[in-house]
């Protein structure tokens, strides 16, 4: 390369020199600036990998604990048979009713939600006539017991004479979708 600029003379050297210079100005203006964000993007992609790995590894790390939950709440409650537990509701809800003093004067048609993962829901409209004190009572040990009885809504109106309340109530039960598998395991174990 000095062989071919001592050839040049002084000018031509100098456009030789600057074409260069030009060349290289151009070559990073194309392939190296447009490229110095890469640095800053590529810092933001790891340190977004980096907390996603953190989330990661603190809910694989709370498995063992939501597997403990899952089997608690899959033994939680009484297992009846799916036949049964329309039934069963409509049982305890009458008998409450009459350890209560609460009379029901009308009942409405029972609807079935299967939408979670282990329960099934049973609904029931009832219409009551009780006093107050009947009343609390009645509705207190239904959600008290292990029924898993609970009121959805509840509209409340005095009778005619205003001695007692007129309730419009809402129940609704929840029962096991199967056996609990802890059940399964220990039917299976018995000789």
């Amino acid at each position: 390369m000095k062989k071919y600029l001592a050839q040049l003379r002084p000018m031509e050297r100098r456009l030789v020199v600057g074409v260069a210079v030009v060349l290289v100005l151009v070559l990073n203006a194309v392939f190296i600036w447009p490229h110095f964000s890469d640095w800053g993007n590529l810092r933001h992609r790891l340190d977004e990998a980096r907390r996603k790995l953190k989330l990661y590894q603190t809910a694989i790390a709370q498995i063992p604990a939501l597997t403990a939950e899952v089997k608690k709440y899959e033994t939680a409650g009484q297992f009846v048979a799916p036949e049964d537990q329309g039934i069963n509701f409509m049982r305890t809800i009458q008998a409450q009713s009459a350890q209560s003093g609460v009379n029901i004067v009308n009942t409405s048609r029972q609807i079935t939600h299967t939408n979670d993962a282990f329960f099934v829901e049973q609904v029931e409209n009832i219409n009551v006539l009780a006093t107050e004190d009947q009343l609390v009572d009645f509705l207190y040990k239904l959600g008290s017991g292990a029924s898993m009885i609970r009121v959805r809504d509840l509209e409340l109106q005095p009778d005619a004479p205003r001695q007692r309340l007129t309730a419009n109530i809402r129940l609704v039960a929840s029962y096991q979708k199967n056996l609990p598998s802890a059940g399964k395991k220990s039917t299976a174990k018995a000789p």
